[in-house]
């Protein structure tokens, strides 16, 4: 039972990178909520600076400025073993701001910035045996994009830009229930928090063969979190406070996308994301001095072993007089692999149904309201087919519920 509980702690204490790398929120504006982000080909307002800089040129000549603000609202995963194991997570509500903005041309050149929070979540467990690794787990990433296109000839560009990360975390954990209970051998605790600014790129290119066909190659370049903090390590022998570090890739990502449009009222785009997370093989934390008795819970690496994903989408935009109606539909695959998955984020592939609507008050101004539903898949883990014999999820169980909601309002003005 010593190694089992020292397992979950230790499990546990990956959750702010983990959160970092795996629970990305690609929707950033009104249109890409409305259409699962099949919205890179066939992008047309402000938003274009963050999904696809390269069709910048290829908008009218004024400036595009866009604001909305998304309520995401994640319902409880719970965890079903048997009393004491199972467990359920507290639902959580967060609030997702976006700006982005599109200059007028210059030349051949035209520029652009977003600010978005591409990533991030807040998991919290009060059940015994989880709130042991993921009493608290929150991530906050706020990206700050310039970018640039160039029209090369009237149907082809090219695009690019930087991109500014600050994230910050934390990270608790408390294992006083379960040594009350005689589970655990000392009341092992965590109390962890760091931030860091990094800094990477981005590269776009948009070729449209016909005034109703649009092609669109997209790339994000990874980005290492070098998070760094304080954390306190409490439960057995002298406490530790001090520094504390750890660096977790923010994976790069492929978009291929194109679209087809009909009578300039009706558009269908389809996008295939591959995203690169085999960066995120193992998770190691640093410490400012030796850790002492807290080694083999806290100080140990972790293998994570993810995988790449395909995450395949198709979007469909209808004008209807001064009404534009969207929707879409994802198949999105998990980088986790079910025989590492962990309290911190029981991730499993997902279906995504998105709807929304944008309407043009006056020739300048238009607002709107879109929906997405991310539906995650229920699974189950067998006897023995954790990678861990010590952890808790060696004995089995399943995971079920979590997925999210997510709802976006916007404004938009163009001059």
């Amino acid at each position: 039972m010593k190694k089992l509980v020292q397992t979950i702690i230790l499990s546990g204490a990956a959750a702010t990178a983990v959160m970092a790398g795996a629970y990305k929120i690609p929707e950033q504006s009104l249109n890409s909520m409305a259409l699962g982000a099949a919205y890179v080909a066939h992008t047309s307002g402000a938003d274009t600076a963050y999904y696809n800089p390269a069709n910048m040129a290829f908008m009218d000549d004024k400036q595009y400025i866009e604001g909305g603000v998304t309520l995401a609202h994640l319902p409880a995963n719970v965890y079903t073993l048997g009393a004491p194991l199972s467990g359920e997570s507290e639902e959580e509500n967060i609030l997702i701001p976006n700006l982005h903005y599109v200059s007028n041309a210059i030349g051949d050149f035209r520029w652009g910035v977003s600010l978005t929070a591409p990533g991030g979540l807040t998991k919290k467990w009060h059940t015994p045996f989880q709130r042991a690794s993921a009493e608290e787990f929150t991530l906050k990433v706020l990206e700050l994009s310039p970018s640039f296109s160039y029209k090369v000839a009237d149907n082809f560009s090219v695009g690019g830009g930087l991109r500014l990360i600050y994230s910050e975390g934390v990270v608790r954990s408390n294992a006083a229930a379960i040594y009350a209970a005689g589970y655990a051998p000392a009341p092992f605790a965590r109390d962890m928090e760091g931030d860091t600014v990094e800094f990477g790129y981005n590269l776009a290119m948009s070729y449209r063969p016909t005034d109703d066909i649009a092609l669109a190659v997209t790339y994000r370049s990874k980005i290492d979190l070098d998070e760094e903090g304080t954390a306190a390590l409490s439960g057995i022998g002298p406490a530790y406070r001090g520094d504390a570090s750890v660096s977790v890739p923010l994976p790069a990502a492929l978009n291929l996308s194109v679209s087809k449009t009909w009578d300039k009222t009706f558009t269908l785009e389809f996008n295939y994301e591959r995203t690169y997370w085999s960066a995120y093989d193992t998770l190691d934390f640093n410490y400012g001095s030796n850790v002492g008795f807290y080694a083999p819970v806290f100080d140990r690496p972790i293998p994570k072993n993810w995988k790449d994903t395909d995450t395949f989408r198709l979007g469909a935009t209808m004008v209807l007089g001064k009404t534009t109606v969207m929707m879409g539909f994802a198949l999105d695959e998990t980088p986790v692999p079910k025989d590492h998955v962990g309290f911190e984020l029981p991730d499993s592939d997902a279906k995504i149904f998105t709807m929304g609507m944008r309407y043009q008050q006056t020739e300048n101004l238009s607002w709107g309201i879109s929906f997405l539903y991310d539906d995650k898949e229920p699974f189950s883990l067998a006897k023995g087919e954790y990678f861990d014999p010590n952890s808790v999820l060696a004995q089995g169980g399943s995971f079920s519920g979590g997925g999210a909601y997510l709802t976006t309002i916007g404004l938009a003005y163009e001059f």
